[in-house]
């Protein structure tokens, strides 16, 4: 629901948690005569302003978060951060869409509450010639939904041995000294494949939770780990700034994609929109909630962004992270978030698993459901630990995961859905040309950012085969 759809990620915040804690309950609407004016039955238990906003951000800020410096300079010092204003811009236009729509189908159809798929199957159904195929709709948008919430997995594992790896190799040159000892001292271990494997026994334990709940405290724990660790990856890379600075204003065109890819990984929250603005008490607020959350957060994006790729240069790495000095300060930073991110994997995992195993166990008997159960999450893991282990590249996995499933979520269906919704209701040209004009862009960044992430996926891949039959003796 990540982006997501959750959204897609989780750095200080969660994705899925937020999901968990307001789509449990859903509380019904009102029909009223304007979409602004509808009310909620026993709103007075719903969320207030500040909770949901709370909620957008743990929605929005992910790990896509810390891949963003790498993606300012695949795309430039000034165009990356202009790029990712005008992505923020249209991605909460694109999430105001989805709300209205909503609204306008679930008081046309008297439904208390419409997901992201149910949505897009009523919004079909109001197309005379789509109504006998409209299922399809929901079951396209779910498809998206399971391929971006494995896609994060996916990369929480390669983000794992990525960080505990550098940390491993490190330790015997790791010092008290932050301002000094920046350069690791590095004693090599594993290949940050067998990390991989090392950790997917303690994952399938983690995702055999039987409920959410008892990995709130441990969630709690993390969040505030991980906001901590941003704040001093913020100071840091402030601090830090070298001068002069000669880095490119504009990135290379064949680079571009990719930053399209990891941008719109990180915006990938549209997903939460809908459960938060259902669990309202004054739902007629939210476009306030959502323009000032996406205010934030796009600012969080593109300062991070654009100070890491100013600190680090050229040497940026797919998670900046990996650019931290080799003092113990900054090495428990990476263990802290790893932490972090260990944890997330639960909550993000949560959104295939809850699509795909009622499905699953609704065919066989009772007494084998629990063992079903429990082998599906197994072999989502093992799925998702075998992806990481065939690509084990953090920044083309974000990118790929990103120009996939997060541009369809977040850029190409919300735009068709207002055309599907409010077609027979004389919506004007320039808005259909509007829209028409968003969903091709995503249309775009998907096929480049898919193509040229694989094509990096090969050259690396080839790249390192040929350095290990070089390095064969």
């Amino acid at each position: 629901m990540d982006s997501g759809s959750t959204a897609d990620g989780s750095a200080p915040f969660n994705r899925d948690e937020s999901l968990d804690e307001v789509a449990d309950t859903p509380t019904a609407y009102l029909p009223a005569k304007s979409q602004s004016e509808y009310e909620r039955l026993g709103g007075k238990t719903g969320t207030t302003f500040f909770q949901t906003l709370i909620h957008l951000l743990k929605g929005n800020i992910g790990t896509g978060l810390l891949g963003l410096p790498l993606a300012v300079k695949n795309a430039g010092l000034v165009l990356g951060p202009v790029s990712l204003f005008v992505m923020g811009i249209v991605a909460v236009h694109c999430m105001n869409l989805l709300v209205k729509c909503s609204r306008h189908l679930s008081v046309k159809l008297e439904k208390p509450f419409l997901s992201y798929g149910e949505a897009m199957e009523y919004g079909m159904e109001n197309v005379s010639w789509m109504r006998r195929h409209s299922a399809w709709g929901r079951h396209v948008v779910n498809l998206f939904l399971i391929i971006t919430q494995l896609g994060f997995c996916c990369v929480y594992f390669v983000f794992l041995s990525d960080n505990v790896k550098q940390v491993v190799e490190a330790a015997n040159g790791t010092t008290m000294n932050c301002d000094t000892n920046q350069t690791a001292v590095i004693v090599p271990s594993f290949d940050s494949r067998l990390y991989m494997l090392c950790f997917l026994p303690f994952i399938i334990l983690l995702v055999f939770t039987p409920n959410l709940k008892y990995l709130a405290p441990f969630s709690l724990v993390a969040n505030l780990v991980m906001c901590a660790s941003l704040v001093l990856i913020y100071w840091y890379s402030l601090t830090n700034i070298p001068s002069p600075i000669s880095l490119p204003y504009v990135g290379r065109l064949k680079d571009y994609p990719l930053f399209f890819g990891t941008a719109i990984f990180a915006f990938e929250g549209i997903g939460v929109v809908l459960p938060l603005e259902n669990k309202m008490q004054r739902p007629q607020r939210f476009s306030l909630v959502l323009y000032v959350g996406m205010a934030m957060v796009t600012f969080l994006y593109i300062s991070l962004g654009t100070i890491g790729y100013l600190c680090f240069g050229a040497n940026i790495g797919a998670s900046i992270t990996l650019n931290l000095p080799n003092c113990w300060k900054y090495q428990v930073v990476k263990l802290l978030y790893s932490f972090g991110i260990f944890i997330t994997y639960a909550l993000q995992f949560y959104v295939p698993a809850d699509i795909l195993i009622p499905v699953a166990l609704a065919r066989v008997r009772e007494r084998w459901q629990l063992a079903v159960d429990l082998l599906i999450r197994a072999a989502l893991v093992i799925f998702t630990c075998a992806l990481a282990i065939l690509i084990p590249e953090l920044d083309l996995v974000i990118s790929l995961v990103g120009s996939i499933s997060s541009s369809a979520l977040a850029l190409i269906f919300p735009p068709v859905l207002q055309i599907l919704t409010f077609h027979s209701e004389g919506i004007s040209p320039l808005v259909v040309v509007k829209n028409v004009v968003i969903s091709l862009i995503g249309l775009v960044g998907f096929v480049a950012g898919t193509y040229v992430s694989i094509e990096q996926i090969i050259a690396r891949g080839r790249a390192g085969l040929s350095d290990a039959l070089f390095l064969t003796p």
